[in-house]
């Protein structure tokens, strides 16, 4: 009867960790340093845009070494074998992700901008479209994958880079993204795919 309490209060722990998928949940105090971090410019790029703006972030060594330790925490000893970083701000988070947990960077491009050969991927925006690409071989099939980014908006990046590593058999794990903006329902676009986040912003605070 123990053992089935303790199996039960373990199937328990792992269900909650599944759906919250936050670390803004767990009240680390490392995020309210992260967060204060990040500055919100209005207007930009253009009139209605709150610009989540993790320049500042960058610029305090203490935050942004936080940041990256609240990832690789998560990451390290999961057999992780590729961390995938989305143009551009992706290209700032997932290498030193990768370095301390053991696994290869790869950068998923805007068009013409890999030498090599490339396998692409459209997505489709509010208004038009826009393309992801990848180096052919930089990725194997049954590798484990994580795609890092900086925010999740809408959620249409992240889904089109979860396809470009899918197609060539790997593995996506969880999507990582510094910045969650939960009023534009992105994670809802990621159809039922673990994301992690560590801090979101919301209108009304």
């Amino acid at each position: 009867f123990l053992h089935f309490l303790s199996v039960l209060f373990s199937f328990h722990l792992l269900s909650t960790n599944s759906l919250t998928m936050s670390a803004y949940t767990n009240q680390d105090p490392r995020l309210h340093g992260i967060k204060t971090k990040i500055r919100v410019v209005p207007n930009f790029p253009k009139s209605g845009i709150m610009f989540q703006d993790i320049t500042t972030l960058l610029l305090d060594p203490k935050a942004f070494k936080d940041t990256i330790d609240l990832f690789v925490e998560r990451y390290k000893g999961k057999n992780i074998s590729v961390v995938a970083g989305i143009e551009a701000r992706g290209f700032i988070f997932g290498p030193p992700i990768a370095l301390a947990i053991g696994a290869k960077f790869v950068p998923l491009r805007k068009p013409k901008k890999l030498p090599g050969k490339v396998i692409s991927q459209e997505y489709i925006l509010e208004y038009g479209s826009d393309c992801l690409e990848m180096h052919v071989g930089a990725v194997e099939a049954g590798e484990r994958a994580i795609v890092v980014d900086d925010l999740i908006a809408t959620g249409g990046t992240l889904c089109a880079a979860m396809d470009l590593l899918e197609r060539v058999g790997a593995e996506v794990v969880e999507c990582a993204c510094v910045i969650e903006l939960p009023e534009l329902k992105g994670r809802e676009r990621l159809n039922g795919k673990a994301l992690y986040v560590l801090v979101e912003y919301l209108d009304d605070i």
